[in-house]
């Protein structure tokens, strides 16, 4: 017994020992052949593919697709054999309207719904049908899926990071605020908004609908351009109004930029303003850059942004504080 276990020890190091030198073998050529590298976008951003699948070696973190990705769902769709088809009501597909399904709503306060006493003692947050049925994702006249547009151009414009900090002068029902809650550091977003319906929406319905509310982003509700509740010593890598300025009176934007310049970061801090800039260009040309040399903001030129998902581009005008 002890004479079997002496003789198959040797053999044990002897297939240990032929393994290693196999992989050294392996390894050795496969480091000093000419394969492949993996494959990398403009953006810095590879993508290896091993047994069918493929691994995220991305270089540096990137938030819009990549020309690879874009290309991936596109085969997919194709492998698939997807068209684009008439929109239309099927049984057991979206079997009913909005419409239908608000009264519906309105009439029981909801699907199998509680009676009497009981109705109220099991909902958290008790939501009016009409965001329910999402009606607000119409509100603004554009496709809820372009706020994932604004928020790549916004993010990587401003080269923002997780621990960045955001301001956006309206952010109505978080078209765009979604994607930065979602991108950023817990309360790490804020946000100042006028519109109570809007704000119903982002608070009762969207944040938890997206399982959000851990990110806590101060919401506030003004249309002063008061910024006292987000705090003194808060300063922003990023603060931008999507289409806001033009709902305002000029005085009043002014006075904003005023108020928003000490909270914006020297140099590297970004302000944009989407669609125009009317409220400077009103002054004039030498008047406007003026104005905004002796509130230490300079212009940085105008920029557009393609949408990945219909025929569509933005706007946006560029400032950063040049005074520390």
């Amino acid at each position: 017994m002890q004479k079997g276990i002496f003789v198959s020890v040797p053999v044990l190091v002897l297939s240990v020992s032929f393994a290693a030198a196999v992989v050294f073998l392996l390894s050795s050529s496969l480091s000093s052949c000419s394969c492949p590298s993996s494959v990398s976008s403009p953006n810095n951003v590879g993508v290896a593919s091993f047994r069918g699948g493929v691994s995220d070696v991305r270089v540096e973190e990137r938030i819009s697709p990549t020309r690879e990705d874009i290309e991936w769902v596109r085969d997919l769709i194709r492998s698939n054999g997807l068209h684009m088809q008439k929109n239309e009501l099927r049984k057991g597909i979206n079997p009913r309207t909005r419409d239908q399904q608000l009264a519906d709503l309105i009439q029981y306060k909801g699907i199998s719904h509680y009676e009497g006493e009981e109705a109220n003692n099991h909902t958290a947050l008790p939501c009016p049908g009409e965001l329910l049925v999402e009606q607000h994702h119409s509100n603004y006249g554009e496709p809820w899926a372009g706020g994932r547009d604004v928020f790549e151009f916004l993010a990587e414009s401003s080269k923002l990071k997780p621990n960045s900090r955001v301001l956006e002068i309206g952010c109505g029902t978080l078209r765009v605020g979604l994607h930065f809650i979602r991108y950023l550091t817990p309360t790490h977003f804020h946000c100042l908004e006028k519109d109570e319906l809007s704000l119903m929406a982002a608070l009762r319905y969207e944040l938890p609908s997206q399982g959000l509310l851990h990110k806590r982003p101060l919401i506030v509700r003004g249309d002063d351009m008061e910024f006292s509740k987000f705090g003194s010593d808060t300063t922003y890598d990023l603060i931008y109004a999507s289409a806001v300025f033009l709902h305002m009176p000029d005085k009043l934007v002014w006075t904003g930029l005023e108020r928003l310049v000490e909270k914006l970061k020297p140099y590297d801090g970004r302000i944009f303003v989407s669609h125009n800039v009317k409220f400077c260009s009103r002054l004039g040309g030498d008047e406007c850059a003026k104005k905004l040399a002796s509130l230490g903001l300079e212009y940085l030129g105008k920029q557009t942004h393609d949408s990945l998902l219909f025929n569509h581009y933005e706007i946006w005008f560029g400032f950063r504080r040049i005074k520390p």
